[in-house]
């Protein structure tokens, strides 16, 4: 490959400023709904709108934004953006059909892709924002109803007076190769037949990252691994996950899978991958995640090149 594939990985830009210090200002939101040249990123059911180009609508404040659950993003440019999240499915009011005709919902999976890196970036922590607050709404201590404050970035009870913080669970997503450098896919049992990817699985507490790449790939597989690296992470807004890449060297290759789990498992030399894609046998994957490039990192080419015969 010309360059690592882990270089473009999308929703990894960090070019927002999130200027934590301005969100414990109480009349923030509004003085950024007064100011036309804030921009709003609109979500509705967890999709945002694109523009007739394909770059994400970054609007002026709406009278109707007041409405919506507000998320202060941070600035871009030096350009202050909010997002404005709507729960119910995708679909324009009537009086604004004809702007929104031009503008359709999409999904994060639908174009983080295709977007510039920062809307991408924009996008995901838009996204994570919204599913954090549509699952934390009552306070896991009394059970009481919270309050979003500090400008969509943390929910207060106002019954004992805890406040409670968005949510992002480390998950582990390795690249393991054999000592003839196979690689380890599996397909988990709720995938279709040929759905094949590298193992992952979330850190569990008191657990170091290495450790958990070593804890799953064992208990989905039975495979012992060292040489354990990390090589990149990706947010991974659906809901709330950090994926943290890693490669790992099996000390085994025995091949007994979790049955709960895991399908089936096998190892694969390039060659056999290449045709096996080629048969149709394996589905490979999107290149939105950072799973796909783990195994482009390994095969030594794009897997969007690679199509069945």
């Amino acid at each position: 490959m010309d360059h690592d594939p882990l270089s473009d990985l999308p929703m990894t830009h960090s070019a927002i400023d999130r200027d934590a210090p301005s969100r414990a200002d109480p009349d923030l939101l509004d003085q950024l709904l007064a100011d036309p040249a804030t921009r709003v990123v609109e979500l509705r059911g967890g999709r945002a709108s694109l523009r007739p180009d394909g770059v994400l609508l970054r609007r002026p404040p709406e009278p109707a934004d007041a409405d919506s659950l507000l998320l202060y993003l941070g600035r871009l440019d030096g350009v202050a953006h909010l997002a404005a999240c709507h729960p119910q499915t995708p679909g324009p009011p009537v009086d604004r059909e004809e702007r929104l005709d031009a503008a359709p919902f999409v999904t994060l999976r639908d174009v983080a892709t295709d977007l510039p890196a920062q809307e991408a970036e924009l996008f995901a922590t838009a996204l994570g924002l919204t599913n954090w607050h549509a699952r934390h709404g009552y306070c896991p201590r009394c059970g009481n109803e919270t309050e979003v404050v500090e400008a969509g970035w943390v929910r207060r009870c106002p019954h004992d007076g805890s406040e409670h913080y968005p949510r992002t669970d480390p998950a582990v997503i390795m690249a393991v190769t054999d000592a003839s450098d196979r690689l380890l896919l599996a397909r988990n049992i709720g995938w279709p037949e040929g759905r094949f990817s590298v193992l992952a699985g979330f850190v569990e507490p008191g657990e170091t990252i290495a450790g958990a790449v070593a804890r799953e790939v064992f208990e989905e597989t039975s495979v012992e691994v060292d040489d354990i690296e990390f090589v990149a992470d990706q947010p991974w807004p659906f809901p709330a996950s950090l994926m943290l890449g890693c490669t790992a060297r099996a000390t085994t290759s025995d091949l007994v899978c979790q049955p709960d789990e895991i399908a089936e498992a096998r190892w694969f030399s390039r060659e056999e991958f290449r045709t096996e894609v080629a048969a149709g046998r394996v589905k490979a994957a999107g290149r939105l995640s950072i799973a796909a490039r783990l195994v482009e990192r390994w095969l030594g080419e794009r897997l969007d090149g690679l199509r069945p015969r």
